[in-house]
């Protein structure tokens, strides 16, 4: 395993489309293998889309408290109830903004083994299932925000610091 280098808010692979995951090969495991080693090496994250490494395929891993969770070509079928709460992303990083999320998401994604699977997710785990989802539709938490907030001291950015994130920000209709 090999920890990764995560891209970065203005480089243009993280508006990219993922594409699916044809077949899963020893090069496929060994990208979630390095994906994991990547989120575990930056303690307290939660999860990480491919995209995100610079792989636009429909990859993502997490682990939002109860273990590594794996999602291969994931899809969410079915989604219900209403939550808003903050949200980070590796990808930029130090800055946090308030999402309005599903509080319950059911998946259908693969495992390694090629077999379907479904997982039922809601509170954190729903959200972190929705973000990384996102990434894969080229989609990041600030596409949803007005304002920013520092990650280190909870205060609102003031226009001079939010600013020049909020530029790369693309409005998303849900």
């Amino acid at each position: 395993m090999a920890e990764r280098i995560i891209v970065r808010l203005g480089d243009p692979v993280l508006r990219e489309v993922s594409k699916n995951v044809p077949a899963i090969t020893a090069h496929t495991e060994k990208i979630l293998e390095d994906m994991a080693q990547t989120i575990y090496a930056d303690k307290g994250r939660a999860g990480l889309s491919a995209i995100q490494i610079g792989i636009p395929k429909r990859l993502i891993v997490m682990d939002c408290g109860s273990g590594l969770i794996e999602l291969i070509n994931p899809q969410i079928v079915e989604k219900s109830g209403e939550q808003v709460g903050p949200e980070a992303c590796l990808s930029i990083p130090g800055v946090v903004g308030m999402v309005r999320r599903a509080a319950y998401v059911k998946v259908e994604t693969l495992n390694r083994m090629g077999e379907t699977v479904t997982i039922e997710a809601d509170d954190l785990l729903a959200r972190c299932i929705q973000h990384e989802l996102d990434h894969l539709e080229g989609i990041l938490f600030i596409d949803y925000v007005d304002e920013l907030y520092s990650a280190k001291s909870g205060k609102k950015l003031k226009p001079q610091d939010a600013n020049p994130i909020l530029l790369h920000r693309r409005r998303v209709v849900r």
